[in-house]
């Protein structure tokens, strides 16, 4: 029926637009735009004004000086002739605003939805409308990394990419970070927070401004070079795209443009959504409908993004916004009336365009994930966790990850925080024994992520920091916090320090991502799980050619423990290595043979060491490296 529904939607924009492709480039001919013979065009869409005017430097900031000429369906349009030396009347970096008179007969100073560059200057409150035009743009040098077969996802924020208290740039991202993730082994970089938002603790998710890039990092072009960097090292990068609300700023976001409280939002209860006080848009509307994909468009041409992870589709998809609602997994939860048609057809409008403009692009629900950290390990229900990281239906790709920036948030910690907390303060160097807090801490760490890695989906995704198991939690400049920058930031510097033991995670991390781009569990086919023994407390699975051997027992080590499976085998990932902050109990000379005697309804089987705590993973010998 949607598939319909869809087909019918891309009928109308055929034949009232002249196609989707057409459609899609609005940011072409609306907001401000300089012509072949010097002068600019303009163009809004504003249905809701009863007079539409642009000022700023150029005309010494008369509001009424440069009126728009009304045209039909709610748009305006300006032609302003070049200088009489043929230079441009608006020159690159000076401000603009429009001016839009209500029909209560307000007299509205706003930025323009489609610009390219806004700014905040000074101790102002608001952002301002920069006009951007430079004289030479970024040129990209490389091309675009072809689609890789495993998605391994670094989940990335600019401006707390450094160690230092203050907003990190778009340069120090390149310089400093980009080899870090390709040294990682990560092949795709998920960058949030791009889209200005006013409220830099709004962790990005508040847009005032869609289509530009924000100003706190750098420059437009400072961007491209980041996302052209990435692409000449083989990594691709996704946008964190936030098409399910919009901030309730209006002086410098899109809320109330045209002085009534619709335009591109429902208007009232509607158009609101209540726990995250913004406003939601009207996916029906045309011009909502022409801005949000070319918006998708202009991403993807003006920045050379790959692809996006959409933001908030829960609430998109539902008229309850997922507020107060849970889902157990009954087709009923996601199908009937409480579904947003309106909005599943605007997304499924939007992921046709990505793929029709380029096919090898990657799109991506947000879902959320929880794992572990209720219980003590040693209450840890194998079958549980087995069944959370397999839950999903057949062909249906996931990506799955033991923690994202969520979990990082103040009021929750990242993972290695909950499992070794306080001590991570006093008990992390090398040159002191292991506590016992420290030592499960690094153990289970590695644990928890090899098992999302091997069995939870088929992409992987961590937050920036996370790999080294970055301590305390995230919070941003605000008044509750006194402006204070401290957990705004990522220690990079902690895994560095040859005398701490970040550099474990950090290397177990790293070794984890190459042997899965080596084998490519990610993108074989689903585990056979031959194993979830409750009071052993180990798991065992086959993917890709591989024995995943978990024993999450807190004391017990099992010799010639029965592992089912068909072949002779070798150590290529040991989680209990000494390069990984481990005991070294394991001899990885050893290979081991199968022999023919069926065990958890597996032909052959074989017999191997686990000590406690411990994550392995054996390759067939007879598979190449």
């Amino acid at each position: 029926q949607n598939l319909g529904k869809v087909g019918e939607s891309l009928n109308n924009i055929g034949e009232n637009e002249g196609g989707i492709d057409k459609f899609s480039r609005g940011y072409e001919s609306f907001g401000v735009h300089r012509c072949a013979d010097g002068g600019l065009y303009c163009k809004e869409w504003a249905p809701g004004a009863e007079g539409v005017f642009l000022t700023g430097d150029f005309n010494g900031w008369n509001p009424f000086s440069h009126p728009y000429k009304k045209l039909d369906f709610g748009k305006w349009e300006l032609y302003i002739p070049p200088k009489q030396d043929r230079s441009v009347p608006v020159p690159h970096v000076s401000k603009l605003k429009v001016v839009v008179t209500s029909k209560s007969g307000e007299i509205l100073y706003r930025i323009s939805p489609w610009a390219k560059y806004v700014a905040r200057e000074g101790d102002n409150v608001n952002y301002d409308w920069i006009h951007w035009d430079p004289e030479h743009s970024y040129k990209f040098k490389h091309s675009r990394p072809k689609k890789p077969r495993s998605l391994r996802i670094y989940e990335s924020h600019v401006g707390i990419s450094s160690h230092e208290g203050k907003v990190a740039s778009y340069k120090h991202f390149t310089c400093n970070v980009l080899p870090r993730i390709k040294d990682l082994g990560y092949n795709c970089i998920q960058l949030m927070a791009i889209m200005e938002h006013a409220y830099y603790a709004s962790f990005g998710y508040q847009i005032t401004s869609f289509f530009a890039a924000s100003s706190r990092y750098g420059t437009p072009e400072e961007l491209k070079e980041l996302v052209d960097t990435a692409h000449s090292m083989g990594i691709i990068v996704l946008l964190d795209v936030v098409h399910s609300h919009a901030s309730k700023n209006s002086e410098d976001g899109l809320n109330m443009f045209d002085g009534t409280d619709s335009c591109y939002f429902h208007s009232g209860s509607k158009g609101t959504h209540d726990l995250w006080d913004s406003r939601l848009f009207a996916y029906s509307s045309w011009e909502v409908l022409r801005f949000l994909l070319s918006n998708i468009r202009w991403w993807l041409e003006e920045y050379g993004f790959d692809g996006f992870r959409f933001d908030g589709v829960t609430s998109m998809l539902y008229h309850h916004h997922g507020i107060g609602q849970g889902f157990s997994g009954g087709y009923h939860e996601y199908f009937g009336l409480q579904v947003d048609e309106d909005a599943l057809i605007y997304l499924m409008l939007a992921n046709h365009l990505v793929h029709t403009l380029y096919p090898d692009s990657i799109t991506i629900a947000e879902v959320r994930f929880y794992l572990l950290k209720e219980f003590k390990d040693e209450d840890w229900n194998m079958g549980n966790i087995v069944f959370t990281l397999t839950n999903r239906r057949y062909l249906e790709k996931c990506i799955a990850y033991a923690e994202s920036h969520d979990q990082a948030l103040v009021g929750d910690k990242t993972l290695a925080f909950w499992l070794m907390d306080a001590e991570m303060y006093t008990n992390m160097s090398v040159l002191t024994p292991f506590t016992p807090v420290i030592d499960r801490g690094i153990q289970l760490h590695k644990m928890i992520r090899l098992i999302t890695h091997g069995l939870g989906g088929e992409g992987y995704l961590n937050f920036m920091g996370n790999e080294f198991g970055h301590p305390e939690w995230l919070d941003f400049p605000r008044k509750g916090n006194n402006e204070s920058y401290h957990y705004a930031r990522r220690q990079f510097h902690l895994t560095d320090d040859d005398l701490l033991r970040y550099k474990f995670l950090n290397n177990f991390d790293r070794d984890m991502n190459r042997l899965e781009e080596r084998c490519g569990w990610l993108s074989a086919p689903q585990a056979y799980v031959s194993e979830k023994h409750e009071d052993n407390k180990v798991i065992a699975f086959e993917r890709a050619g591989l024995v995943f051997i978990f024993n999450f027992h807190p004391s017990k080590s099992y010799t010639d423990y029965r592992v089912g499976t068909t072949c002779t085998f070798k150590i290529v990932l040991d989680s209990d290595a000494a390069e990984y902050g481990g005991h070294q109990r394991l001899d990885h000379n050893t290979d081991f043979f199968s022999e023919a005697f069926e065990h958890n309804g597996r032909p052959h089987s074989l017999l191997v060491y686990i000590p406690s705590r411990v994550a392995l993973i054996l390759q067939n010998v007879d598979l190449p490296n």
